[in-house]
């Protein structure tokens, strides 16, 4: 990766990290108080996408590993999406905890 790659990359995830660590413990936006099952699950990807990234940073992971566990992730998230379509934007329970044994794997993964 080139510097101005590695700087814009930097940057973009202290930002996550400020907005994640400054986030207060209640729904920010009316969605997220509609929507808690699927603000659950998008924040657990972000912070697995924060994961890969350091992982990577750090040696842990090969560019190529880093890509297998993001292309998991991005199908896990059009899974969500297509969960929560067919039930007018909302996931059940049942949805949820099989997104959420679907990150489990991935989790796992990473964490070698």
């Amino acid at each position: 990766m080139n510097m101005p790659t590695r700087l814009l990359a930097a940057a973009a995830a202290v930002a996550m990290l400020t907005v994640l660590s400054c986030a207060p413990a209640r729904a920010d936006t009316a969605w997220q108080a509609h929507h808690p099952r699927r603000e659950q699950i998008n924040n657990r990807l972000l912070r697995q996408q924060l994961r890969i990234r350091r992982e990577v940073r750090e040696g842990e992971l090969t560019p190529a590993q880093a890509a297998r566990l993001r292309r998991a992730d991005w199908r896990t998230r059009i899974l969500e999406r297509r969960m929560a379509r067919r039930n007018g934007g909302y996931i059940t329970r049942r949805q949820q905890l099989r997104l959420n044994r679907r990150e489990n794997h991935i989790s796992r993964r990473i964490g070698r």
